[in-house]
């Protein structure tokens, strides 16, 4: 077996799962707010979409995908960011969903020929950057988003040395577990970075279309390049996914876009690699990006659940509203893995606590203290779940 799997950690649900060992739930319906997987109904045209094309299964899809859906992202691409007409054929490319191409994206982009690579990673984070960079042979390094810093990164938290090791660079726009949206002076200065530097930023933004303001929708990488004049897009490719936007995480359907030149060598790995998408989930994937009236449905109902969360809390966690995304990320008065597990005891509600989704690192782990609280299921259950945090906190 290859060696490196022996540094893989146990992924933040195996590490709930041992938490709860032993406790028994309280006599209440269960309400699952641990894990960040959309409840919302998919959308009708979606189905209807994926049911016509079912013929496609009789096909070998190709690895760049059809033309039509590729033109489609790039179209969506140019209406939701204002940018200039990206090259189709070159700048984007559907993936079998974000998580899938976050962690393949590694293994094609590092370089195991120079001495001690190292990836950037948001602390905390999604566990997938952390695995890619250890079987890519890397070593993840980690940038504490805290209260302290606003949740953005401190770039001076790494030596010129450790800097100039950097292979690649993942940002998570708006963040898992924060909502955290990057501003464009952070981009400038990350941008600048790259530049001296030579790394490859990778920017997910599996959360861009969940946002509270629809006059005001995130800024992402792309955008943010573009403004900035950088042509191209040099070093930057983005992640996208339908899973958050359109309710279908089942259906495992993304896009890359970005650096046409680190394009046509990911292209070429995933050739190898084996994960075209379906010529049935293309058609489905068409219809979905081409519609915007379910995605506003979507954002209405994770407002409606915010706007009643948010003041109810507020009087006994520290909570606050993100920038976008799903999830409250509250602080607790004492540990968080104790307060996980005697609200589960208490109340039969799962959250999951910050420290599963952070390392330590710079002297501290910045997820203690925290939990994450994922607004996936109706507003009913939410706010069912808030009275009952309220009243274990009473």
């Amino acid at each position: 077996m290859n060696p490196l799997l022996d540094r893989l950690q146990p992924y933040p649900f195996e590490k709930l799962r041992a938490l709860f060992a032993g406790v028994t739930p309280a006599n209440l319906p269960a309400i699952r707010l641990s894990i960040g997987e959309p409840q919302h109904a998919t959308p009708e045209l979606i189905f209807r979409a994926m049911t016509e094309a079912f013929p496609g299964l009789a096909v070998y899809p190709t690895t760049t995908g059809g033309d039509a859906l590729r033109q489609t992202i790039a179209d969506w691409l140019k209406r939701r960011y204002a940018l200039p007409a990206l090259d189709w054929t070159t700048q984007v490319l559907p993936v079998n969903g974000s998580r899938e191409a976050l962690f393949s994206f590694a293994q094609a982009v590092l370089d195991p020929g120079k001495p001690a690579p190292l990836v950037v990673c948001p602390n905390p984070f999604y566990q997938i950057y952390e695995g890619a960079a250890l079987l890519g042979g890397a070593q993840p390094v980690f940038l504490n988003q805290t209260p302290e810093n606003n949740f953005g990164f401190d770039l001076d938290a790494l030596s010129p040395d450790e800097w100039a090791r950097v292979q690649l660079f993942y940002v998570c726009s708006p963040g898992n577990p924060t909502g955290r949206v990057l501003s464009l002076e952070e981009w400038r200065e990350l941008f600048a970075m790259s530049d001296k530097y030579g790394f490859v930023i990778a920017a997910d933004e599996c959360y861009s279309e969940i946002y509270f303001d629809e006059t005001q929708p995130p800024l992402g990488a792309l955008q943010a390049a573009h403004l900035l004049g950088r042509d191209g897009f040099p070093r930057l490719v983005v992640f996208s996914s339908l899973s958050k936007r359109s309710n279908v995480p089942g259906m495992r359907s993304g896009f890359v876009a970005g650096d046409a030149r680190i394009l046509a060598g990911f292209l070429k790995y995933r050739t190898y690699h084996g994960c075209a998408m379906s010529v049935t989930v293309q058609a489905a994937s068409i219809a979905a990006w081409q519609d915007e009236a379910h995605v506003k449905t979507n954002r209405a109902m994770y407002r409606a659940k915010f706007d009643a969360l948010v003041p109810m809390l507020a009087p006994v966690l520290d909570v606050q509203r993100p920038d976008a995304g799903f999830y409250l990320w509250a602080r607790t008065a004492g540990d968080d893995t104790a307060f996980a597990r005697d609200l589960l005891a208490t109340q039969n509600v799962t959250v999951l606590p910050g420290q599963f989704l952070a390392r330590e690192a710079h002297g501290r782990n910045p997820g203690m203290g925290f939990v994450r609280i994922a607004l996936v299921a109706t507003e009913q259950e939410c706010v069912a779940a808030a009275q009952r945090i309220v009243d274990h906190l009473k």
